[in-house]
């Protein structure tokens, strides 16, 4: 770093990062709580409800390259701020649209609040020193709290004012987190380096996605970020036809997932710190297999012919261990976003926006494509618990694909009789990310 930043400035650059962050995240996913009653209200199907759902995903995931490329280049006060301002306008104008067409219109502007997540990522991570990126890393990245804030506020807004009235709160709210961003907020410790670096060519910037490591990360925040953010937005559908909840409690009861995904992310980065970000990444990925095989099983009837009679007995997931299973999922997911993007400063410490934006892309992606695949899997197959049979697989793919890499990179290390591992914090249990 150019200049060593005080912790006083560490905190402040920290807190206003992470409250920002909240509140776009909440933004992100209003959908998940507003698009019931505009289902509903037009009588959508499954399919159009989850196409509804997701299409902010897209928007907020594309928009990350971007926004992480400007990051770099301009600094994250200006950068963030702005975005912020903009997302609000954006979702003001969604009150006056009153057809499906021009609803999916208007998600599409208010996508533009999840890319603030790079935009602080590489805001963050310029203040602090590599040792304790993860820990900063994490705790911004807890910021994913505010899907449960909509989860548990947006419900009461609706019932009480209606859809239109608590878009325009989440606006206004939005709107003024803008301003004062760009008030409170300090350039970051890099902004002398970036420029006396001068403006990179895009080629130059996008380098590093040459690495096939890059791909894998993105594979990982594929299933840890894009599989939480569907499930954000699709559990309370899901609670309302699976168990007849109202919306108040579907909403309550999803955000008993979305809080430990979201706080929990600090002790993942803690952890990632502590241990080495692999390692939490096996545990994130055995958890979810074994909590989605089970969330995946339908409700089923037996039926065993015995000599005299038959017996009949029923398996099926009833809601409190439903909550249970999810609270599980949700933990580990968290453990997991916080070590996909802890390798990110300490791989590429002049690239995070780039390579964080493409990362952090693959991982929206998810998000939107995922909501959407459950809706077309529940019109298709009629099976609700059909959206985490899907999950079981992208799980099972992922910790698969992280197994067999790590057992390519023993046999070269074998070979070559280097103690040098693909992942530094594998080369010794107390080495730090950062030897090399």
């Amino acid at each position: 770093m150019t200049v060593t930043p005080t912790r006083s400035d560490q905190h402040r650059a920290l807190g206003l990062s992470t409250f920002a962050f909240t509140l776009c995240f909440a933004v992100w996913t209003i959908f998940s709580i507003i698009g019931i009653r505009i289902s509903e209200d037009l009588g959508l199907s499954d399919t159009q409800l989850g196409l509804l759902m997701a299409t902010p995903i897209l928007t907020g995931s594309i928009s990350r390259l971007f926004l992480g490329i400007w990051t770099d280049r301009y600094g994250g006060r200006w950068v963030f701020g702005i975005l912020m301002l903009t997302t609000a306008a954006c979702v003001y104008l969604l009150t006056f649209a009153s057809t499906y067409p021009m609803l999916l219109v208007g998600a599409l502007g208010v996508g533009l609040a999840g890319g603030a997540f790079i935009v602080g990522v590489a805001y963050t991570a310029a203040w602090f020193e590599p040792s304790r990126q993860g820990t900063a890393l994490g705790i911004f990245g807890a910021g994913n709290v505010g899907s449960a804030v909509t989860n548990f506020g947006a419900p009461f807004l609706l019932v009480a004012f209606g859809w239109e009235k608590t878009a325009q709160i989440y606006a206004v709210v939005l709107a003024i987190m803008g301003v004062l961003f760009i008030l409170l907020a300090k350039t970051d410790p890099l902004a002398e380096q970036r420029a006396s670096a001068g403006h990179r060519p895009f080629a130059e910037q996008m380098a590093p996605l040459r690495e096939l490591r890059v791909w894998r990360f993105a594979l990982y925040y594929f299933f840890v970020f894009g599989a939480f953010v569907a499930l954000a937005l699709w559990l309370p559908h899901y609670l309302i036809g699976v168990y007849g909840l109202n919306i108040q409690t579907a909403g309550m009861i999803a955000a008993l997932y979305t809080i430990p995904a979201s706080l929990f992310r600090i002790l993942g980065g803690w952890l990632s710190d502590r241990y080495g970000a692999r390692r939490v990444m096996y545990w994130t990925f055995l958890a979810s297999v074994v909590c989605t095989f089970l969330l995946s099983y339908p409700p089923t009837e037996y039926v065993i012919h015995g000599i005299e009679r038959d017996i009949r007995f029923s398996l099926e997931i009833n809601l409190m261990l439903f909550v249970v299973l999810i609270f599980i999922l949700g933990f580990f997911m968290s453990l997991g976003k916080a070590a996909v993007f802890k390798h990110i400063p300490v791989y590429y410490p002049m690239h995070v926006g780039a390579v964080g934006g493409v990362v952090g892309m693959i991982g929206g992606l998810g998000g939107f494509v995922l909501p959407l695949t459950f809706g077309v899997l529940n019109d298709v197959t009629g099976i609700w618990q059909s959206s985490f049979m899907l999950m079981f697989v992208i799980a099972t793919a992922a910790l698969a694909w992280m197994h067999f890499a790590i057992r390519s990179a023993e046999r070269v290390e074998w070979a070559a009789n280097e103690e040098k591992t693909d992942l530094p914090e594998l080369t010794s249990s107390r080495t730090s990310t950062h030897s090399s």
